[in-house]
């Protein structure tokens, strides 16, 4: 449905800072994590103040989308929002972890309907053409938030105290509300289906959980049966999963839309972003404080020139897919990006100027950016208007998928390629970057030749996942993005219509 230019205004205004919110709330915590479980005396669960986050915030996803399809987007908006406010009043009284943890796990199910359903709702007000540039406002909510969230915690945390980190959310969050009631449209929602899919949504879940939990516990030598249970269970699950859903009446993920070369190829793109960015950025600090002797606020600087260039990347793409209707080029230069910038990650000797890596690392994120938000808006036009949430659900289950897995891996590589060249008096366990500055010129260089001899196979796997990018972008049917609304009868068709 159109909407006035003001209006417009006012609910892109509304759903960026809604989506602002969600995602800083996920990186925004980081920086305090360590004083809030000393606080609560549980240092053993902090990694549970993350994990049940980004766990709630994934497995609701299709469940949310489908939701938002057959009860309308914006009471899902609406209800995730008014949820997330009051989940972040209750995290900032926490008076233990277990309170903390299950209050996160409220917040990361809110902030999946606020991310998915402020996608959604663009996609219902705008044309084709006009939707890349909308959705590329609402996207740099994310790369704005790794940018600011640190700093911005550790802030917060060091002057007004740990609880204010949850309850900064209030009134920005409650100013939000006020401006999404006024804003956000009543949009039609889809026909009521005859059947939910409370066994696909079910077993989704279970499937989801247990691979979460095996590729965590996989890093912890400790857990290696547990892990491969989780593991076993998991593949199961997700095989029952797709059989569950080819039978379904009314799948929560529908896969016969993945005949259609847009939304396989659009979807294919999605979770290379999570695999082949999002995994390696946490791990890059680490990695420039061991290989190049750099200070842990120097080392910040490369995944920050990484997340600059894929904001300045995604919104001018967003801008020119709109002002020329094109939007098949990008992701294919895009990925070609990736694919350089990260396989020189791998050939550039350790060592080199920090700005080397630096440059090479934002020609990773400008490439990223080029398609980040620019596939959803794609992939949104490749289905009716009626199963809009479900799509987008899906196109970002398999990106969060797909770094979630990846993260956990690459974090295995790291800790047993070093461990298995460490020599001898040094322990990974208690192997800090100050112990290491701290140490003798022949150990530093031997540290940063290990570091450098596990990251080059990661860099250069990363590397080809871009390059499998540049194939699926290739893959894309040729087609400009239509000046018309998307009607609701509009069926699955193998291009936009021009």
């Amino acid at each position: 449905m159109p909407l006035s230019p003001l209006r417009l205004r006012l609910l892109v205004t509304s759903l960026l800072s809604v989506s602002f919110l969600g995602a800083l709330d996920h990186t925004v915590v980081s920086t305090s994590l360590a004083t809030i479980a000393g606080e609560l005396g549980a240092l053993q669960l902090m990694s549970w103040v993350v994990v049940g986050y980004t766990l709630a915030s994934t497995v609701l996803l299709p469940v949310l989308g489908k939701l938002g399809d057959v009860l309308g987007a914006r009471r899902i908006f609406l209800g995730s929002l008014v949820m997330f406010l009051a989940a972040s009043l209750a995290c900032g009284f926490a008076h233990d972890m277990t309170w903390l943890i299950a209050a996160r796990v409220l917040q990361g199910m809110s902030s999946a309907g606020l991310q998915l359903m402020s996608q959604t709702i663009i996609a219902q007000v705008t044309t084709q053409r006009e939707r890349p540039r909308y959705m590329a406002i609402i996207g740099a909510a994310f790369p704005i938030a790794i940018l600011i969230g640190p700093v911005l915690g550790g802030a917060i945390t060091d002057y007004w105290g740990w609880q204010w980190v949850f309850w900064i959310n209030i009134p920005v969050g409650a100013a939000a509300l006020v401006l999404a009631v006024i804003a956000v449209p009543h949009l039609e929602p889809g026909p009521t289906p005859r059947h939910f899919d409370v066994a696909g949504a079910a077993v989704f879940t279970t499937a989801l959980v247990a691979l979460v939990l095996a590729v965590s516990w996989a890093t912890e030598r400790t857990a290696g049966p547990a892990a491969a249970v989780a593991l076993a269970l998991s593949i199961v699950g997700f095989t029952v999963f797709f059989l569950v859903e080819r039978r379904a009446p009314e799948p929560i993920v529908p896969f016969h839309f993945f005949a259609n070369r847009t939304i396989a190829a659009g979807t294919a793109l999605s979770a290379i972003i999570g695999v082949g960015l999002f995994s390696i950025t946490a791990y890059l600090p680490t990695y420039f404080q061991m290989a190049y002797q750099a200070t842990a606020t120097v080392s910040g600087l490369v995944p920050i020139a990484t997340v600059f260039g894929m904001l300045i990347s995604n919104l001018l793409t967003g801008w020119l897919a709109s002002r020329t209707g094109r939007y098949r080029i990008f992701p294919i230069l895009g990925t070609s990006l990736g694919a350089a910038g990260l396989f020189a990650m791998a050939v550039l000797p350790v060592g080199l100027p920090l700005w080397v890596p630096m440059i090479a690392m934002s020609v990773v994120g400008m490439g990223t950016g080029a398609f980040m938000s620019l596939i959803v808006a794609v992939v949104q036009g490749a289905v009716p208007a009626s199963q809009t949430g479900t799509i987008t659900a899906t196109i970002n289950l398999v990106r969060q998928v797909g770094s979630t897995v990846a993260t956990a891996v690459i974090g295995g590589v790291i800790g047993f390629g070093v461990a298995a060249l460490l020599p001898s008096g040094l322990d990974a366990s208690t192997l800090t970057p100050q112990l290491v500055h701290a140490a003798d010129p022949a150990v530093q260089a031997r540290v940063a030749q290990i570091y450098g001899t596990v990251f080059i196979p990661i860099f250069i796997a990363l590397a080809i996942t871009y390059a499998v990018g540049i194939i699926a972008a290739v893959l894309l049917p040729h087609g400009w993005l239509s000046d018309e609304p998307v009607p609701a009868s509009h069926t699955t068709s193998e291009s936009l219509s021009a």
